[in-house]
């Protein structure tokens, strides 16, 4: 007896066209952008027109069993698969069924509020709901509506232990819906991620999940259009679709969602391999001697804004006479020059404790944005190589290109696009003009009590550390528990040496104490905690007041230093003051903090410093504020640049199919 061959699905690998656009739709795209920000509340109140679809259904599903509720979830997904879209009495149905589900379940029953959210990410855009408003919680109404609609869903979180937690804490609820879930994490083999990516529902960083992507677009090649896979499919022993990870790119619902469609943006994914190179070891150490013995100023400009190093005309002689002694690297004048730049970067800004941590005798590169260490990710064009040997670690191989490819290009694939954060309002423009995603704000779901005191601002950084342990002798010797954000591992080991001095007993979390971060975390609430943390403790976490907290003012954040934007500030004082309980939230700064570390910041912070006596705090609070707006100017400008750059190279290589 034969049997037809079992027919490939409808598209083998969905996902969206990327937009093409010329000067005249950029600037509509950015006219339109400011109408669609200036919306928002407008946008919110039609969305509630989803919570007396819902009720309708409260009391029916009530009545049942919890075995009902889950035979009831089977002709709601039969309807939804039928009528694609989402529509808006099926969803409310879907969401009433789910919220009582997770009420017997969980024990959590959505809010108002949660509902409305999750309408708004159900219809494509971004839900702004403030720190604590349980997002993660929000998300398994979009998740298991989709589920339960047939459409693969990922979610995307911000680090490991996020995707782990949220997936062990919400997977009771999809299993008794009948769904699958699947986490995908660093370090997993192929098998556990195609395995994952199989599920309805998926669990992963943007990180994961975008070089996952990558690496499907190598397996697959240039030739890789529908018919040509489904072809294969029939006709080859062991085709490609094979070897692919995931199973295409349908809905994407990404958690703090500015974080990876804005900050993450500036960086380019690379995907690189070991290959062999003339830059050897010694070339290494010629470049670092001849970096060390540069004149700033004379030879060099180091713009600390930019993170670049530009060779004067002086340099650039000064470089040509210095290679006319060697071979290999410093022969072409390009070559040579780029050799140096690199090699001033290497010394001149990139710092142990900073962008990088040694450990294991291996230069580990640390996410600036989650404080983690990120393994198995290397600079490229001998950065790496520089600042192992600056560091005294034995050389890894020099890495070339394989993929490339940018956050931007990579999200806008998704044919269907939505998400969440508590900090969304200030870029809703970009949003808007990048992925065609608007925003709208969730009001909160309980009055917030948290209470943010005026920043101090102090002339130099040893005054800051003595005011900070000043602050918080006060505060444990009160009882009260206390978190105190910094930017950077050095900054968090800094306010570790201070406390120790003080006698202040405390717990540090930083890449360094990466495997203690649920435990950590898990005791930062409670009564006379202290806790130094790095942005591992900043988005997405939550930590809970113990016995007798509330009355002390709740949790304590002290923060040590701005970050380069002011979303990422507000993150880390979202960590007190959830869902209406008590917290406070106070900024001590200096003028010498690394913000300021810039051209134009050196200067004002030297003019403040002169002003400080007579101005008292508001001048430098003025400079602070200053230099970030200037650095998020900046970093706006980058990534619109890196979108650029992007663009121009899928025009430039179109001939030869995708541009990855």
């Amino acid at each position: 007896m034969t049997f037809a061959p079992k027919l490939p699905a409808l598209r083998l690998y969905p996902e969206k066209t990327e937009p093409k656009e010329n000067a005249f739709e950029r600037a509509t795209l950015a006219a339109q952008a400011v109408l669609v920000a200036g919306t928002s509340r407008n946008r919110a109140r039609r969305l509630w027109r989803i919570l007396p679809l819902v009720r309708r259904h409260e009391d029916e599903f009530a009545a049942l069993a919890t075995e009902g509720l889950v035979r009831a979830s089977r002709p709601i997904a039969a309807e939804l698969r039928r009528h694609p879209g989402f529509p808006d009495e099926l969803t409310g149905r879907a969401f009433a069924l789910i919220r009582e589900l997770s009420s017997r379940v969980l024990g959590k029953r959505h809010y108002d509020v949660q509902i409305v959210g999750a309408f708004a990410m159900v219809n494509g855009m971004l839900a702004e709901m403030a720190t604590g408003e349980g997002k993660t919680l929000t998300a398994t109404l979009v998740a298991g509506t989709a589920g339960l609609a047939g459409v693969p869903i990922h979610i995307v979180t911000v680090n490991d232990y996020l995707a782990q937690r949220d997936a062990e804490l919400m997977g009771p609820l999809y299993e008794r819906l009948g769904l699958s879930v699947g986490v995908v994490i660093g370090g997993q083999s192929y098998t556990e991620r195609h395995a994952a990516y199989a599920c309805d529902i998926v669990y992963c960083t943007n990180k994961e999940l975008a070089f996952d992507y990558l690496r499907d677009r190598m397996a697959l090649g240039q030739a890789a259009g529908d018919l040509t896979l489904k072809v294969e499919a029939i006709h080859t022993a062991i085709p490609r679709t094979t070897r692919l990870r995931m199973r295409g790119l349908h809905f994407a619902l990404v958690d703090e969602a500015d974080s990876v469609l804005i900050d993450e943006a500036r960086t380019p994914l690379i995907i690189s391999g070991p290959e062999e190179s003339a830059m050897d070891a010694a070339t290494v150490a010629e470049a670092l001697a001849l970096a060390r013995d540069m004149r700033a100023g004379a030879d060099y400009v180091v713009s600390i804004e930019e993170r670049r190093v530009y060779l004067t005309p002086l340099g650039q002689t000064r470089v040509a006479a210095f290679a006319g002694a060697f071979a290999s690297h410093w022969r072409g004048v390009v070559a040579r020059e780029e050799l140096a730049r690199q090699a001033l970067t290497a010394v001149h800004l990139f710092h142990p404790g900073q962008q990088y941590v040694v450990s294991e005798g291996k230069v580990k590169i640390v996410d600036e944005y989650t404080g983690r260490i990120m393994p198995d990710r290397f600079w490229s064009d001998g950065l790496h190589q520089l600042i192992e040997h600056k560091e005294g670690c034995a050389l890894s191989a020099h890495r070339r290109t394989i993929a490339r490819m940018t956050y931007q290009r990579f999200f806008r694939r998704y044919r269907l696009l939505a998400g969440m954060s508590g900090t969304l309002r200030p870029v809703a423009r970009e949003l808007w003009r990048v992925y065609r995603l608007p925003v709208v704000a969730i009001p909160t779901d309980k009055p917030v009590k948290r209470i943010h005191m005026p920043d101090i601002v102090v002339a130099t950084g040893e005054i800051k550390w003595r005011t900070i342990v000043a602050h918080v002798k006060d505060l444990h010797a009160r009882g009260a528990p206390i978190l105190i954000g910094t930017s950077s591992v050095a900054s968090s080991e800094r306010a570790s040496v201070e406390l120790r001095k003080a006698g202040v007993p405390h717990t540090v979390l930083n890449a360094l104490q990466d495997s203690r971060e649920a435990e950590i975390i898990a005791q930062a609430g409670q009564k006379g905690r202290v806790t130094v943390a790095t942005n591992m403790a900043g988005r997405g976490t939550d930590i809970h007041l113990g016995e007798g907290v509330a009355a002390l003012g709740g949790l304590h954040v002290i923060m040590s230093e701005r970050h380069d934007a002011r979303r990422i500030d507000l993150q880390l004082a979202g960590r007190s003051g959830r869902q209406g309980e008590p917290g406070c939230f106070l900024a001590i700064l200096s003028l010498e903090d690394p913000l300021l570390e810039t051209e134009s910041g050196l200067a004002l912070s030297q003019f403040a410093k002169l002003a400080h006596g007579a101005t008292g705090d508001w001048m430098g609070r003025l400079v602070s504020e200053y230099a970030q707006w200037r650095a998020e100017r900046l970093h706006a400008r980058m990534r619109a640049q890196l979108l650029r750059s992007d663009q121009w190279q899928i025009k430039t290589l179109a001939f030869t199919g995708k541009p990855e």
